[in-house]
């Protein structure tokens, strides 16, 4: 499979194709918090903020995996599962029977995944599902005309990198969580990634169900709807959120205008937890342009990597970042999966979408974005947290990385477009 990946990228390469956000000339002078931010957020990223939520943060597989397995076994209805990363383990297996066991009792169960990063499932959970009444469908599968005309690749190489879990129309999950192995655990080391998920109830939890239909029809071409999917939802809480998905083909830029605003409205500090940490230019300016007028601009990083292509491309481009005043660490035990945000320390994302043109200009996404000081506050405590765990990169140190290093940036930065 991992072959594969690496083929389907040097054909892109080969191809030339070069996908970008769109351009953007002027962004409004707002700051967050003050009147105008919330419906110019709401506005951009076309997804209403509403109230009565409960948010409830998820670290690691020892908390996301029991959590969802736990929804999953109290399915009454129906349960809408969208992944792009399902391949073999313990974890794998077991989700799987738990999909399956509903679908026995008579529970309708949609299983979404993304042909590319799931292709590798093992045949016995497709077996499984498909014996139990599960109805399990592949997004932007490989055609044989692609082959025939390879322009067509360009196609597949939307992808959909969404994680969505909807039980009963009632309770949700998202992040960046994926069903492997490495997933599972505390995510302080090396074999157990770490990794940053929620679990949400109330209103918010029809955004979320809306962003795994649209995907569904798109793929299959059937409209899901009634109460067994989107039942009438009470206040459970009292946090505001929204739910903020991308879908670039479809012409929507929702996560990276996210990004982008909240950045630049920024008054205090900005702190980023992100994967694939490779910005665009204006991404790039915004964050600098922070750090000099005087936000706290903290990004942690992975100090482990799990492709070296990605790792060389997000490497070669710190220097700017470094020099502009924004600090950057490498977290240390284990690869670094969390994609989150935290702004002045009231507002936070989490969900799946890097920092990177992939997430921003190609693939299907989607984050949950919360406004209550008590969540950040949490979400800022795991962030001070993982900076523990993690070492300071210096100027000085990154620009005395070995020539060799700086060579093979050179060829990765070729792809940057398709990271």
């Amino acid at each position: 499979m991992k072959t594969f990946k690496r083929l389907f990228l040097l054909l892109l390469l080969v191809s030339g194709c070069s996908i970008t956000t769109p351009p953007i000339n002027d962004m409004p002078n707002i700051e967050l918090g003050v009147q105008g931010f919330y419906p110019t957020l709401a506005a951009h990223t076309d997804a209403a903020i509403v109230s009565g939520n409960r948010v409830e943060l998820l670290f690691n597989g020892d908390q996301i995996f029991p959590a969802m397995l736990q929804a999953i076994r109290s399915a009454q209805k129906s349960i809408t599962y969208q992944q792009y990363i399902y391949e073999d383990g313990a974890i794998a297996h077991e989700m799987a029977e738990a999909f399956a066991e509903r679908c026995r009792a008579g529970i309708q169960v949609k299983i979404l995944l993304d042909s590319l990063g799931s292709g590798s499932i093992p045949q016995d959970i497709k077996d499984s599902w498909k014996n139990s009444g599960c109805q399990l469908e592949w997004f932007e599968r490989i055609r044989v005309s692609q082959f025939i005309m390879p322009w067509e690749f360009l196609d597949y190489n939307h992808r959909s990198h969404r994680r969505i879990l909807v039980v009963d129309g009632k309770i949700g999950f998202t992040g960046g969580h994926a069903v492997t192995d490495a997933w599972t655990g505390d995510g302080r080391t090396k074999e157990h990634w770490r990794q940053t998920d929620v679990r949400v109830e109330g209103p918010i939890v029809q955004q979320m169900q809306a962003a795994f239909v649209d995907s569904w029809r798109r793929t299959t071409g059937n409209i899901l709807g009634d109460s067994s999917y989107f039942p009438p939802l009470e206040a459970q809480g009292k946090v505001y959120a929204q739910i903020v998905k991308s879908s670039p083909l479809g012409g929507s830029f929702g996560s990276y205008l996210l990004y982008l605003l909240s950045i630049t409205s920024a008054q205090k500090s900005i702190h980023i937890t992100n994967p694939y940490f490779f910005p665009d230019d204006l991404i790039e300016a915004a964050l600098i342009n922070a750090a000099k007028r005087g936000v706290k601009v903290l990004v942690i990083t992975p100090g482990i990597s799990d492709l070296a292509a990605t790792s060389s491309v997000s490497l070669s481009g710190f220097g700017p970042f470094l020099l502009g005043g924004v600090e950057i660490h490498e977290y240390q035990p284990a690869f670094m999966h969390t994609k989150a945000m935290i702004v002045d320390g009231v507002w936070a994302s989490v969900g799946s979408a890097n920092l990177d043109n992939r997430s921003a200009a190609i693939n299907e996404e989607i984050n949950l974005v919360v406004y209550d000081t008590g969540f950040a506050e949490q979400l800022e405590k795991s962030f001070q947290e993982d900076l523990k765990y993690s070492k300071r990169l210096t100027y000085e140190a990154w620009n005395s990385r070995p020539l060799i290093d700086k060579i093979m940036e050179l060829f990765s930065n070729l792809m940057k477009k398709q990271m």
